[in-house]
């Protein structure tokens, strides 16, 4: 029973991951039309903009954010797959819990990281 629950819950951070990387898109207001476009035009908008700096931060941040949603998903599934295809092996079971932990703590060490740069820079994101 208590495997089922994990398998469940597993499977439940598995697909709201999958939501991470649509929810971490941020308005993307100092970019302007440059969307499809290539990245001389984005970092032109930027310069352009009154707080350049401010907006190729923003930039650099989405890139990341979209980055380690995309991590955390691929992730979380290897791991799911790997605790799944465990068995009784305890060594496997133990690993791929230990592997879920870690992705967890990394997945909430860049909400903090990314709420204090919020926290700081008053008109970030």
């Amino acid at each position: 029973m208590k495997k089922i629950i994990t398998i469940l819950a597993m499977l439940g951070l598995s697909l709201a991951s999958l939501a991470a990387p649509v929810m971490a898109a941020s308005p993307l207001s100092c970019y302007g039309d440059a969307l499809g476009s290539d990245n001389a035009a984005i970092l032109k908008n930027c310069a352009d903009d009154a707080n350049g700096i401010l907006c190729i931060l923003n930039l650099v941040v989405d890139i990341m954010t979209i980055g380690v949603g995309i991590l955390g998903v691929v992730s979380i599934s290897i791991v799911g797959i790997q605790y799944l295809t465990a068995g009784d092996s305890e060594e496997k079971v133990r690993t791929a819990k230990r592997r879920l932990f870690e992705i967890v703590i990394g997945l909430a060490a860049y909400a903090v990281i990314y709420a204090l740069l919020k926290w700081l820079l008053p008109n970030f994101g």
